[in-house]
Order: structure tokens, then sequence, then C-alpha cells
């Protein structure tokens, strides 16, 4: 293949492209264009992008609140939920993130900004009352944080006036909310943070959800319940025990 240095007549032709903004800026156009429906394309040949894992369910009313507060306040700007294939991640904090753990995420929590730990695996790992105290005082838990005190969030009323339409949003962008989830939905929202209520028809709902006071106070539902509710619940869906890890894991 002969290089433009070796051929006149297509140095000539290059450097005809390169003087003319219009035509290089046409010519780029249909390079990117070319090159975005050979990746676009079969996408829309496929059913399913994301791999099905078993266990994986919709958000319960609780969580998404939760979940809702967690991106109000910003906490992914410092916390990522993606763990990555590599040795010293998964030794940190757990099995490497699965595409299909944020199937039901708008937007999803994925990044690799860490200024505080990843996040991906953190259900279960602390008590409700570490969660609360270490969104009211940071530093009284962990001294070296630089976090800043959510104790606001104990006093703030959690209140959303329709939790069914907020399920309902979701189910338009394809969330599997069904209709029994969405009549439920008052009832769910407030039932798994009540410790002593009827949870039967929350758990055969939403499977696994934590049920408990999360803020401590059962007299009332703050932000605060729905944000550890959220935090307590990550990670924990999926049983990792049916999934071998990665054999070349670096």
């Amino acid at each position: 293949m002969s290089t433009p240095n070796e051929n006149p007549g297509l140095l000539a032709k290059h450097g005809a492209i390169e003087k003319n903004v219009t035509l290089l800026l046409a010519l780029s156009f249909v390079t990117v264009s070319i090159g975005g429906i050979v990746e676009i394309a079969p996408l829309f040949y496929l059913e399913n992008t994301i791999e099905d894992v078993e266990g994986m369910r919709p958000y319960s009313p609780l969580e998404l609140a939760g979940r809702n507060i967690y991106v109000r306040e910003g906490c992914y700007v410092c916390h990522s939920q993606m763990i990555r294939p590599f040795r010293d991640e998964v030794e940190r904090y757990g099995h490497y993130s699965l595409a299909a753990e944020s199937q039901y995420d708008h937007p999803f929590q994925w990044g690799s900004k860490r200024t505080g730990p990843d996040l991906a695996r953190v259900g279960g790992r602390y008590s409700n009352d570490w969660h609360v105290q270490h969104l009211i005082d940071p530093q009284s838990v962990v001294p070296e944080s630089i976090m800043p005190s959510y104790a606001f969030l104990m006093e703030a009323q959690f209140d959303m006036e329709d939790p069914a339409a907020h399920l309902n949003a979701n189910r338009l962008v394809g969330v599997p909310y069904t209709d029994e989830m969405l009549e439920n939905a008052v009832f769910d929202l407030r039932g798994q943070a009540d410790p002593d209520g009827d949870h039967d028809g929350i758990l055969e709902r939403y499977p696994n959800a934590v049920i408990g006071d999360f803020d401590g106070n059962p007299d009332r539902l703050s932000e605060m319940d729905a944000l550890v509710a959220y935090l307590q619940m990550m990670g924990t869906l999926v049983d990792f025990s049916a999934y071998e890890p990665l054999e070349n894991i670096r």
C-alpha cells in the first residue's frame, strides 16, 4: 500500500480535504456515523443486553425513596457503586459488580470516584445504629473521615404524597413494577420501617427486603429511615456463591 509521499495524487486529495473545512466536517461525520451504527445497530436485535441474575428485583418503595435521597445529597460524588474485577478491589469490597445489579437504576451509580469507599456491598456489613451514627457524626466512628454530617435527616419527616405514582414513573422506563406493587405502595413504604407490622406481603413482593426501625425512632418515618433502608439493601440481593470468580483477576 502506497503512502501519501509515494503517491502525489493521493497527497493532493488529502490536502484538499484538510483545506476544505466543510468537506472535512462532512467526511468526519460520515466516518463517526458508520462507527456508531456498527456498534449500536446490533443492540436493536437483542431482547436484553443485560444477563438476568437470580435474586434481582425492583427497589421497594422505601428503598427507592432512600436512593433518591442518596442521589439528592450527592453521595455518589464521593462513593462509587462499582467493584472492578481486580484482586485488590474484590478482596476489599467483595464480588465484582454485575451489570444486572444496576438494571433498575435511573441513573446508575457506577463510577470510579472514591473519596470514600465503594458502597456496592455495604448492605448488612454494619448495623442500623452504626449507619445512623455515621451519618449524624461521621468522625465519631471513622476518625479520619472527611464526610460532612447528615444529622438533619433524622429530623426531616419523610413525606411522599403518592408512592404509587413514583413506582409507576419507574415502570414507564422499564422497571417491572406490578399492579399489585403499585396498589400496596403506601403500605409497603411504611410497613418496611415498622418492625411490629405485618411483613408477609412486603417480603413476597420484595424478597430479602430488610425490615426494621432504621433510625431508632419507631414513632415517625424520617428521611434517615429511607436512606439507611437503601444502604442496607446494597449488594444483598444476588447470591454470589453461584458465580465463579474470574480466573485472571489481576
